[in-house]
């Protein structure tokens, strides 16, 4: 699959997360009303660049309407960076941006190793793994959430690195690795990120791999992994908070 087809069907997945007819666009951003998309946290707006083209959602016309009017004329490029878009906005609160990354079986790149286990995702394991490390980096992760099976390497009968996906739609493998903080630099993370990707390409969904933190986007590329684009969420600020900071 080249590039080209591998972006066409990225930003299929997120037209359909937008849960609104939607179209991205190279010209001026058409934020699209749409209360229950899954761009955004409920009740936030939603900005994803693929290629370089966009989609938006807001949740009410109002939000929709300040956002199109403020973010008309900035470059596509620019609609997830959040220093421009801060600069336009009243903003509460941002999550992101986020790197989007895909891979297919042609681009993937495996490590190979015969140390990755396979374990359930809900196995105890698991837990005491998630709660070893900083929330903010098992929040990041998304290990908590994932519906295929974890792929681990353990040290004696701790498990030290774990990666798995979340089903979503569009036959999407959204992909989570994690890896204990005292066993990172050691190549665990693209090792048991392998053993996941390839179940997800061998049941023929689009591996996805989202990304903040520079090193785990390394991981991506190593493994083979295309930054295609990428995702801001937004909570604008309301009447009464803005009132409440002047």
């Amino acid at each position: 699959m080249t590039d080209e087809a591998l972006l066409a069907r990225a930003q299929r997945v997120w037209a359909a997360l937008s849960g609104t007819p939607v179209t991205f666009t190279t010209s001026a951003i058409e934020v699209a009303v749409s209360p229950q998309s899954l761009l955004c946290p409920s009740g936030w707006v939603g900005i994803v660049v693929m290629g370089n083209a966009v989609i938006a959602t807001a949740p009410d016309d109002s939000a929709a309407e300040i956002v199109q009017h403020a973010l008309n004329g900035l470059p596509v490029a620019a609609m997830t960076d959040t220093a421009a878009v801060c600069d336009r906005l009243p903003i509460n609160e941002t999550l992101g941006p986020a790197t989007l990354a895909y891979c297919d079986t042609a681009s993937f790149r495996p490590v190979q190793s015969s140390a990755v286990q396979t374990s359930p995702a809900d196995h105890t394991d698991m837990r005491t793994l998630l709660a070893r490390v900083p929330t903010e980096d098992a929040d990041e992760s998304g290990l908590a959430g994932i519906t295929s099976p974890a792929f681990v390497v353990r040290s004696g009968s701790d498990i030290i690195a774990a990666a798995g996906y979340r089903a979503w739609p569009s036959k999407t493998a959204h992909l989570s690795v994690l890896t204990a903080p005292a066993e990172r630099r050691r190549g665990l993370a693209r090792v048991v990120a392998t053993a996941a990707v390839a179940a997800a390409l061998e049941d023929d969904l689009l591996p996805q791999w989202r990304a903040r933190p520079e090193a785990s986007r390394r991981v991506a590329r190593a493994l083979g992994f295309s930054e295609l684009g990428s995702q801001l969420s937004i909570r604008l600020m309301t009447a009464d908070s803005h009132a409440g900071r002047s």
